[in-house]
């Protein structure tokens, strides 16, 4: 057998086996990658462009696959020239049969990026069935010509990859049979009707804190510098028990100086009454100096009365709650600023503070479900006894309503200061609204009805 006679039977049987591998192609994106990237077992080529007609004007191309590309960028400047190129050519001359030809055959806007985008020499043949139904079309480029005998076989091949095209478009349109769309369309009607028929209780979720219920609080009694904090944090105190010292340096000296000044004022008013007995002058000055004396032992008295507020003592028993010795030593504080608090450990309240983005509507005694930090997987059952009708910003500067709930279980007390996050729940609502609710509010908030 002659080597020319051996190749010819080595190409028909590479004919054969991507005939095979196309009529086994699982499906129409699986036959468009086989196409494009094992062509080349039979044909040598560079290049290999795989174009599909478009599903509303057949006369119109658009790239679909490329050899060794797993994804197509339709933004790329090569697919919008590769794509206006044949689209030209199609008008402008006969694709619809195999051709071969080179950048002379391409339209002259075009021929500038001719060889920036492809190579020489192209081989086209156009998917096309026996009736003239356009499926496509392959582009292949190289650097030398097309001879007559890779033509005819290209010819050949292209005939069995639209058949196999066609065949697995017809088996995807067998899936979506009567039965199947009308099973597709009876649960999206299930789901439809589901949304305003099957009732979902409304929740929302909000920080928590254990905090405690009716603490007496320790606010500043005058403005100074506190020197000293005597009881550490979370100590359980007595009633009159020394919680904190200002800084008395000043006071003490206003006082002395108050004093020294009241007895001066005494002195000079006894002199004076000594001496109205023999001088009528001075009888006119006795009564400007009693009033002297009086108003300096007012100033001695309020000095006094400062000087004993020195020392700030708790009103009950109870623990001390603050934050931190070293967030108040040498802070000075103004007259009524909250400093500590003291609590009794087993009255405690929830503290929850729900955004006004997450906003429901909460009656006294809606249920909360309460999901501690240190216990996350288990949860707590309360209910709500108070709600803001006003929002506030929270530390975190986050504009939310101040609710208050209790534990159900006396026996579920837990420590003040715990964190963690609570759903809160209203009535009933459809699972439309309740899946819906938020996008409904900030459409209405963006079209302002």
């Amino acid at each position: 057998m002659t080597e020319s006679k051996k190749t010819e039977m080595s190409r028909l049987s590479l004919l054969m086996q991507l005939e095979s591998m196309a009529r086994d192609s699982e499906s129409i994106k699986a036959l468009q990658f086989m196409i494009v990237n094992e062509t080349r077992h039979l044909l040598s080529y560079r290049q290999a462009f795989l174009l599909a007609t478009d599903t509303v004007n057949s006369n119109k191309y658009r790239l679909n696959s490329a050899s060794s590309i797993a994804i197509v960028d339709r933004n790329a400047p090569f697919v919008n020239w590769l794509e206006s190129c044949v689209n030209q050519l199609h008008k402008d001359s006969n694709m619809e049969e195999i051709r071969s030809f080179d950048a002379s055959s391409c339209p002259d806007e075009l021929k500038e990026e001719w060889k920036e985008y492809s190579l020489p020499y192209v081989l086209w043949c156009p998917l096309v069935l026996a009736d003239g139904t356009k499926l496509g079309g392959i582009w292949l480029a190289r650097e030398t010509a097309w001879t007559d005998n890779e033509i005819s076989l290209f010819s050949r091949l292209c005939n069995t990859y639209a058949h196999a095209w066609y065949a697995l478009k017809g088996k995807e349109k067998l899936k979506k049979s009567p039965h199947y769309e009308r099973l597709i369309l009876g649960s999206v009607l299930f789901i439809i009707i589901s949304f305003f028929i099957i009732p979902v209780r409304i929740s929302a979720l909000a920080p928590v804190e254990v905090v405690a219920n009716a603490p007496a609080i320790v606010s500043a009694p005058m403005d100074g510098v506190i020197a000293d904090v005597v009881v550490d944090a979370n100590s359980m105190v007595r009633k009159d028990t020394i919680l904190l010292k200002y800084e008395d340096t000043g006071l003490r000296n206003k006082y002395e100086v108050a004093e020294k000044t009241l007895a001066v004022a005494v002195a000079e008013f006894r002199k004076a009454s000594q001496e109205a007995f023999r001088d009528v002058q001075s009888n006119a000055k006795v009564a400007l100096l009693k009033a002297q004396v009086e108003l300096s032992r007012a100033e001695s008295q309020y000095a006094m009365d400062l000087l004993e507020q020195v020392e700030v003592k708790a009103q009950r028993d109870g623990l001390l709650i603050y934050s931190e010795k070293s967030d108040w030593i040498g802070r000075p504080v103004q007259v009524g600023e909250q400093i500590m608090q003291i609590a009794d450990p087993n009255k405690v309240k929830l503290r929850i503070n729900l955004p006004v983005d997450d906003a429901i509507f909460l009656k006294k005694g809606a249920d909360v479900k309460i999901f501690l930090d240190v216990d996350p997987l288990s949860s707590l059952p309360g209910v709500v006894t108070h709600t803001s009708y006003e929002a506030s910003l929270t530390p975190e500067g986050v504009l939310a309503y101040k609710i208050d709930a209790e534990f159900s279980d006396d026996r579920e007390i837990r420590r003040i200061g715990l964190q963690g996050t609570a759903k809160l729940y209203e009535e009933k609502v459809s699972l439309f609204y309740y899946l819906f609710r938020r996008p409904i509010s900030a459409l209405r908030q963006f079209l302002g009805v």
